[in-house]
């Protein structure tokens, strides 16, 4: 079998699968040459991560393709009940990255409660002539320790973040329509521990939360999950922080919230015109940036690299079996 991992695949993935018989291509091919280079090259697996699309107008144009793999948790960018419909099986690796995101999460949170996002923007222009005008803005943050983390979404990269965040001595809710732990386990010096954890409303976790994280996928309405009405009914002060998906929150209620003070300030990882986010939500001096990175670790693209492995590989060889 010939596969293509189009956004790239960890070094020693593609090492395995060449020792396994496989051919394999890494070359980036542009979304509008796709379709031509898999018929061309015969690929059987198509490989992606978020930057390519597998939408129904590719899925119809390469009839010789069987499987679509997508390193990572969501599969928003594939139409995967069209490519089933078609016989083409579609894989992912949810749980691959959820530690690198979760740790992406804590980052950002504590930058944006020390104020360092703003500071590590303004103290290469006017650190050496504003020094202590810029130790005055800044020296009224705030710890982590106490303050309560409301979690939309507990899947596995809510459950990591929660395991952070308690780590860190906050205090965690969530709210999920299908979870509904009463705990959660974590390691303390080696040691496994339970904490107890709380399932609460949307509506409730807006108004005690003095910090929202965002696990969710794209939802089927195409609405927000944090839209004007549920900004309106924050905790004021509130820190926000979104590594789901672009759209989670949505950008001009959000901007609002921050322009009026309900939101003290918030994090993006995502944004909903990738790749060019909007100059106005980059610009925001009460914005702590990242340009998608909540998986891109060394280490989750090593796991993320062997879980398609496993998977192709069973493919291949239930196919195999399938024939015998």
């Amino acid at each position: 079998m010939r596969v293509h991992a189009n956004d790239g695949i960890n070094k020693d993935a593609a090492t395995r699968l060449q020792e396994e018989g496989f051919t394999i291509t890494t070359t980036n091919v542009p979304q509008d040459q796709l379709a031509t280079y898999v018929n061309q090259e015969g690929v059987d697996v198509l490989l992606v991560r978020s930057a390519t699309k597998v939408r129904k107008d590719l899925i119809d144009a390469c009839p010789g393709l069987k499987l679509i793999g997508r390193g990572g948790v969501g599969l928003d960018n594939i139409d995967t009940a069209h490519a089933k419909a078609k016989g083409i099986k579609v894989v992912n690796t949810p749980g691959s990255s959820s530690i690198s995101v979760a740790e992406l999460v804590m980052s950002h949170l504590t930058g944006l409660m020390r104020n360092l996002y703003a500071a590590n923007r303004t103290m290469p222009t006017d650190g050496a002539t504003r020094f202590k005008d810029l130790k005055k803005e800044y020296e009224k943050g705030t710890e982590l320790r106490g303050k309560t983390l409301g979690i939309v979404g507990f899947g596995r990269i809510g459950k990591w973040t929660a395991r952070y965040a308690l780590g860190a001595g906050m205090k965690v809710v969530y709210t999920d329509n299908h979870a509904t732990a009463e705990s959660i386990e974590l390691e303390v010096g080696g040691n496994p521990v339970r904490v107890g954890i709380k399932l609460v409303t949307l509506d409730e976790l807006l108004t005690i939360s003095d910090a929202i994280s965002l696990h969710v996928p794209t939802q089927a309405n195409g609405k927000a999950v944090l839209g004007a009405e549920e900004l309106k009914r924050v905790k004021p002060g509130v820190y926000i922080v979104n590594t789901a998906r672009g759209g989670s929150v949505d950008e001009d209620a959000l901007l609002e919230a921050l322009n009026d003070g309900r939101v003290k300030a918030a994090a993006l990882d995502v944004f909903t015109n990738e790749p060019t986010p909007r100059e106005d939500l980059l610009r925001h001096p009460r914005i702590s940036l990242s340009p998608h990175i909540g998986a891109a670790t060394a280490e989750a693209q090593g796991r993320v690299g062997d879980e398609l492995c496993e998977l192709i590989i069973a493919f291949r060889d239930s196919v195999a079996a399938a024939k015998a």
